[in-house]
């Protein structure tokens, strides 16, 4: 039986006892619905399998006491089927322990659904957003963004295990400053000149200016004597050989960003150039509606958003008084093309920002709010915190490639997909993050995604060893399930749909990585204390007081043996559909 079984069951009951007029005042609408009543599993063993505080929950509203309201439940719960024994501690939790075929049940239940185990409706009918990575076109994607790369894709596919349509967005910004510094820091680059001030460095500037002079010459275009014009500063200004550079230069910078991407098994659904909602007129359509609706004003030559009526701390600039659009003004647009396009309109717009972008919370919560949305619900912004890399206990501060940052094809050649996905989703998003690559290069324990991966290794050789010996499913007895190490890899294999659940609702997909941690220990210490593959005892083994106990281990009768082999292998597919979640192989030898 399952958490979800025993929620159902105790809502049932709770149910009841209203309608039989046994629970004092409480009427049903007092009565939480089935997810949200809690189900536990209890932190000692000996209190049972599961255990729920339902009585101490409702006793105030039935007027009576929690212990007496207990034993109504315990009651109830007594007569149902798969239940052995019910327990009243404390104040009026009640601990329920399973017979062993119940707890069993949950076997057939993940073999049976296989790679949908987990999965439910919970979001379904909801079309979400989800915008992550989002790095200007101006150079590769640093360790930051390539945090939001593996937290973003986990978070779509946790989602999308919810029942919900996701739409991954890439938010190209192409459009602004930083786009002209790119183009001048190339221009400085391939004349031998020193780097404007405010300009990009790194060897990746040299190679892409290299490229774009050669493109040039491919089509007949020599780049290199184009008109230049050289600004107040002596930095390159708006020239026609700047221009040839942005043009040719930001294609070919963004798709190195999108090849970084697929190599990081990260995939999107739309790239949404941020100048189009310029050239498109969906900026000005914008402030047009906000002006119809008295949200906008004019003061010292510059259009102002209105934004502190939508609880703001201040108003905000929208159109500067050199005419020139403010960033807000893109956004603006931006957010309402996410909730009216054509298709796929988000019905939750989640954002995901790094750690600089706590100020543009508030105005951006208003902007929802101004377009009659409800922020927090139609848009939700995340914000995440730095990496720090290290290596022999040191910062590792220099790429090769791109000279001050880390990049993500940096982390990749230094311990792979697997490792570098895994360690950057495994911490909540909002808290600082420091990743050994040491340790993550390491086929240790102690690396966390090696400790899982080789549970699920671990338990294909179980299949490999149980093939030759020919033991299959074939005569299980379920029931045979009953030992410490049965039970609490049962209750582990039984948690994950709630996981799965609570990981989607709060957007945390690092709770998938902490969950399948305890799995591959669970795993590995039922593993080291029971066979599949009988074992016959030594002579000092059957000379033993606990022979008994050891044959029970090593040397199963066929229908435990084939019940242990149905345990392994739904153990091996929740591992599996984890690390699926996570976008983390599984391989099957290691």
């Amino acid at each position: 039986m399952s958490p979800e079984a025993l929620a159902q069951l105790i809502f049932d009951i709770a149910t009841g006892l209203v309608e039989s007029g046994k629970a004092g005042d409480l009427t049903i609408d007092q009565i939480p619905a089935v997810e949200k009543l809690a189900v536990m599993r209890p932190k000692d063993r000996a209190h049972g399998d599961w255990s729920t505080n339902i009585a101490m929950q409702l006793a105030k509203k039935a007027g009576m006491a929690p212990r007496d309201f207990a034993s109504l439940f315990a009651a109830e719960l007594e007569k149902a089927d798969g239940i052995a024994s019910v327990d009243i501690a404390g104040p009026g939790f009640i601990n329920i322990v399973l017979d062993s075929a119940s707890a069993a049940a949950i076997v057939d239940t993940v073999l049976e659904q296989g790679t949908t185990f987990g999965t439910n409706e919970h979001l379904a009918g909801q079309t979400l957003n989800l915008e992550f990575v989002s790095a200007n076109p101006t150079g590769p994607i640093h360790i930051g963004g390539t945090r939001w790369a593996a937290v973003g894709d986990s978070m779509a596919r946790v989602l999308e295990a919810n029942g919900s349509k996701v739409v991954r967005e890439y938010y190209f910004n192409d459009h602004g400053t930083q786009i002209d510094r790119f183009a001048k820091s190339l221009v400085a680059a391939v004349h031998g000149e020193a780097t404007p001030e405010d300009g990009y460095k790194g060897a990746y500037i040299n190679d892409i200016a290299t490229r774009v002079v050669e493109q040039g010459k491919a089509e007949g275009v020599d780049v290199l004597s184009l008109p230049r014009v050289k600004g107040d500063d002596g930095a390159e200004g708006d020239s026609q050989q700047r221009e040839e550079f942005r043009k040719r230069a930001v294609p070919m910078m963004f798709d190195e960003i999108k090849q970084s991407m697929k190599d990081f098994r990260v995939d999107f659904d739309v790239y949404f150039h941020e100048n189009s909602v310029y050239e498109s007129g969906e900026v000005d359509r914008a402030i047009a509606e906000l002006r119809e609706q008295g949200d906008i004003f004019e003061k010292d030559g510059a259009v102002w958003f209105k934004s502190t009526k939508y609880g703001d701390d201040k108003d905000r600039v929208i159109i500067k008084s050199d005419g020139n659009a403010a960033y807000i003004a893109g956004d603006i647009a931006y957010y309402l093309n996410k909730r009216r396009r054509k298709h796929n309109p988000a019905d939750v717009a989640i954002y995901m920002l790094g750690a600089d972008h706590h100020g543009y919370i508030g105005r951006m919560m208003a902007v929802c709010a101004a377009f009659g949305d409800e922020p927090g619900k139609n848009m939700q912004i995340l914000i995440g915190q730095l990496v720090n890399v290290m290596k022999n206990g040191e910062a590792v501060k220099m790429s090769k490639r791109a000279g001050n940052v880390i990049t993500i094809d940096d982390l990749v050649d230094a311990v792979g997909v697997d490792a570098a996905r895994y360690s950057l989703v495994r911490t909540s998003y909002n808290q600082n993050l420091d990743i050994d690559l040491g340790l993550l290069a390491s086929h240790t324990n102690e690396n966390p995604v090696y400790y899982v991966q080789y549970a699920y290794a671990r338990s294909k050789n179980v299949d490999r060893n149980a093939a030759v010996a020919g033991i299959s499913f074939e005569g299980a007895d379920l029931g045979l399930l009953d030992t410490a190490v049965d039970s609490e890899l049962l209750a582990q294999l039984a948690l994950y749909p709630a996981v799965v659940t609570a990981a989607g609702d709060l957007r945390e997909p690092h709770r998938i990585a902490h969950y399948v941690e305890d799995l591959a220990g669970k795993y590995h210490k039922w593993y080291a204390s029971e066979r599949v593959v009988p074992m016959k005892l030594t002579g000092a083994e059957e000379a033993r007081d606990d022979a008994d106990e050891i044959r029970l281990a090593k040397n199963p009768e066929p229908a435990r043996a084939a019940a242990r082999l149905k345990l392994n292998d739904a153990a091996q597919q929740i591992l599996a559909n984890a690390l699926a979640l996570l976008g983390v192989s599984a391989p099957e030898k290691m």
